[in-house]
């Protein structure tokens, strides 16, 4: 599909989102990328927006009026709160046509410099070249590969653990 992405919208979520996030998350190809269960509910999706931890946030790309990709920042705490982790995903219409970056670099614009955050986290199937090679591009490093890591269409599939750095260096004055 061909769209223009100059319209397109990151925002912050919204429980009045739950109908086209269900939605979202409920394609085969979005979900075939994730850890997501089939069959997610719009109350399902509801309760999660309006019950979020202040420790994750929950961004969405809109497309002239129509929700085609989400991410989300899950901070850590304790002796890891210089650490988030993520996840996203692209409405499977809307693949490879820039709204991924543009969720990851909103996303990483926050990490670095609203929150300090000094690493960012994820795991990606190994057989999701596309989302690679992304990562790769916005400074994600593989750090391993966890084998057997999920169950996905009746299969066991590995997926490697990736990270960014931003270790900021305060200056003297």
């Amino acid at each position: 599909m061909s769209a223009d992405i100059a319209e397109l919208v990151i925002r912050a979520s919204i429980p009045a989102d739950a109908a086209a996030i269900a939605a979202l998350h409920n394609l085969a190809n979005y979900r075939n990328g994730t850890l997501r269960l089939p069959f997610h509910s719009e109350p399902e999706l509801r309760k999660r927006l309006e019950t979020k931890p202040p420790e994750v946030t929950t961004l969405v790309a809109e497309l002239n009026g129509q929700i085609v990709g989400d991410i989300a920042l899950m901070r850590q705490t304790g002796r890891r709160q210089h650490v988030a982790s993520i996840g996203m995903g692209v409405h499977d219409d809307f693949q490879r046509l820039g709204i991924g970056r543009a969720l990851l670099a909103a996303i990483i614009d926050l990490a670095d410099n609203w929150l300090n955050i000094a690493r960012l986290e994820l795991t990606v199937y190994t057989d999701n070249q596309a989302a690679i090679r992304l990562y790769e591009s916005c400074g994600f490093v593989r750090e391993g590969t966890h084998k057997a890591f999920a169950f996905r269409a009746g299969a066991y599939i590995d997926a490697h653990a990736m990270a960014r750095l931003n270790l900021i260096r305060a200056t003297q004055p």
